[in-house]
């Protein structure tokens, strides 16, 4: 777990920023401050991982908390100036928020920090991505997924509890997946390593669902079952 804090003077701010974090399942908040000061006091004996950092604010600017303070904690900058983004970058933030956020945006600059910050093995346990489906981003625990599969211009990823539609395509649903755990076997079909029943003669049995392999992925599956063999 990932433990965070939030910097931002504007209260509807620092309230959609804890919004956010509060359904990122590895993600845990520690402290919401509107004076930069009193979280420099909090950090004194609190130490944290992840620090959501505002920019433009009255008592001192979040350009200057980072040079005044010395701090482990990786740092997402919040700002509506995008002339903050050189500077924020000279001092290796992790990454530099517009608002006003998505919480597509914040959730890719928290996979981000969380592969900074956390080996391989770890971030397959935590792994919960985020589907764009028509009218919202669904979150889907990465463990539960059997197979993606294309239709069309659709993509269905069946899970052991219910089915998604997206328009997202393969390479960007694949990015989303721990890559030890998933495998593209087929150009309609990605499927859970840990969830295939059986193979025989370059089919795959997941539940009642029975799934080809083609010879342009099947090299790279081989490999895949291996090395899943081997954790």
């Amino acid at each position: 777990m990932i433990q965070c804090i939030i910097i931002e003077d504007e209260p509807l701010a620092a309230d959609k920023l804890s919004g956010f974090i509060s359904k990122t399942d590895y993600l845990s908040l520690t402290g919401l401050f509107h004076s930069p000061l009193e979280a420099m006091v909090f950090l004194k004996t609190n130490p944290v991982d992840l620090i959501f950092l505002d920019i433009e604010m009255k008592e001192l600017t979040g350009i200057q908390f980072m040079e005044s303070v010395s701090l482990d904690a990786k740092i997402i900058i919040t700002t509506a100036y995008e002339k903050y983004a050189l500077k924020g970058f000279e001092l290796q933030v992790s990454d530099y928020l517009l608002k006003p956020i998505t919480f597509e945006r914040f959730i890719k600059a928290c996979d981000k920090v969380m592969s900074e910050l956390l080996p391989s093995e770890k971030r397959s346990e935590h792994r919960k991505i985020f589907i764009k489906t028509e009218y919202r981003l669904e979150g889907i625990d990465s463990s539960e997924i059997l197979f993606v599969e294309g239709i069309g211009d659709y993509r269905k990823i069946v899970t052991s509890k219910k089915k998604i539609l997206t328009l997202q395509s393969f390479n960007e649903i694949f990015r989303l997946l721990p890559q030890d755990k998933f495998r593209r076997v087929h150009n309609s079909y990605i499927v859970s390593l840990d969830k295939i029943d059986k193979i025989e003669r370059k089919r795959i049995y997941i539940r009642d669902q029975i799934i080809p392999v083609s010879d342009s992925y099947y090299k790279d599956f081989l490999r895949g079952l291996h090395s899943n063999n081997e954790l």
